[in-house]
């Protein structure tokens, strides 16, 4: 069985961010997670700010969802209060579809995503009265990581990673030994994105072929600096997170170049921005109730995210998008354009370029 870990990330600074705290199935339990060792620089730092009396703002903003965006919006967080502190901020972490389930639910403002929304959760959404504006805000290239005492891999080809994870793979492939025989006869632990993640979403469908199928028998957590730790302790782990896990923890992570057919390519900011790291390269979102951005503290919010998204994405260790797209992002919100330009789902092998040809329809 997955051994699945639902937590939720706290930031433990004096800044109003707390715990979101709902009824929800999906919602994390409540156990706190440390933030990076480097701290950001200070939040309100040459930043552009939208026109508007901070002093002003009252009210509450509430977030749920991706761990692989809450580096970013955890900045614009901190940034937003610095300005306007009595805003309360309550940002958690539940994985892209136990923030999906909060957000179509009407429990949050704002939905941190690590893919598009799924066909499934915008029915949801309709349901429930919940139309909502999508919003990319960076690229990210999910990162294949192992223990720096792991000496044998230094790339894997995508048909390797599909052995590793695939159904057939359970209780079957379980040394290093039966994925290269020179490689040693030793476990091989496996750690990744829980099924409520939008890494999950995106890996399994990149790698695997279809999203939301692998094994099963794997340390499984919706929260990405535990399964960074993980690996960090474990000689025979191999895991998969977001790029911003990896830079954060390079100096106890070693990233697996990946070979996609055209040879190994290592993640980086350089290889993702470009498009060689494919297919684990992919924008990353947030979503925002249509309704609430009627309210000034959140369209403050969404208009200071956007105007900075270049350099929040930065902070964070991820790639920012062309300036193009955050000006595209800032007209979707001025118009209030509802829905979402995709099918629905994970979308594989898309570029900045691709991503900017759909944004600019």
């Amino acid at each position: 069985m997955m051994i699945a870990r639902h937590i939720i990330s706290l930031s433990l600074v004096a800044l109003l961010l707390t715990a979101c705290v709902g009824s929800s199935p999906t919602e994390p339990s409540p156990t706190p997670v440390p933030l990076p060792a480097t701290s950001p620089p200070s939040p309100t730092a040459t930043l552009l700010l939208p026109e508007v009396d901070f002093s002003s703002l009252s009210g509450e903003i509430k977030i749920d969802g991706s761990s692989t965006v809450f580096p970013i919006t955890e900045r614009v967080a901190l940034a937003f209060n610095e300005l306007s502190p009595q805003v309360t901020i309550r940002l958690g972490v539940s994985g892209t579809g136990g923030g999906f389930s909060r957000f179509c639910a009407g429990e949050t403002d704002i939905s941190n995503a690590s893919r598009p929304i799924k066909q499934s959760e915008m029915e949801t959404c309709t349901a429930n009265g919940i139309t909502f504006v999508e919003l990319p805000v960076a690229f990210d290239g999910l990162s294949v990581v192992v223990h720096p005492q792991n000496d044998w891999v230094q790339c894997l080809t995508v048909a390797e990673l599909k052995r590793m994870w695939s159904p057939e793979a359970e209780t079957v492939i379980t040394r290093w030994n039966q994925i290269r025989a020179d490689w040693p006869d030793a476990p091989l632990h496996l750690y990744g994105a829980g099924t409520d993640s939008g890494t999950y979403d995106y890996f399994t469908s990149a790698i695997v072929g279809q999203e939301g199928i692998s094994r099963r028998d794997y340390t499984a957590s919706e929260d990405d600096y535990l399964l960074a730790q993980d690996v960090a302790g474990d000689q025979f782990g191999l895991g998969f997170f977001g790029y911003a896990y990896y830079a954060e923890y390079a100096d106890r992570l070693r990233a697996v170049a990946i070979d996609n057919g055209n040879g190994c390519v290592a993640p980086s900011i350089e290889t993702i921005s470009n498009g060689q790291y494919q297919p684990l390269a992919r924008p990353i979102f947030i979503y925002v109730r249509a309704d609430r951005l009627a309210r000034a503290e959140v369209r403050t919010f969404v208009d200071l995210y956007l105007q900075n998204g270049s350099l929040f994405a930065s902070q964070a260790l991820y790639v920012p998008l062309p300036s193009t797209a955050y000006e595209l992002a800032l007209r979707r919100v001025e118009r209030r354009r509802t829905g979402s330009i995709f099918s629905g789902g994970s979308q594989v092998g898309l570029s900045i370029e691709q991503l900017l040809q759909l944004e600019d329809r």
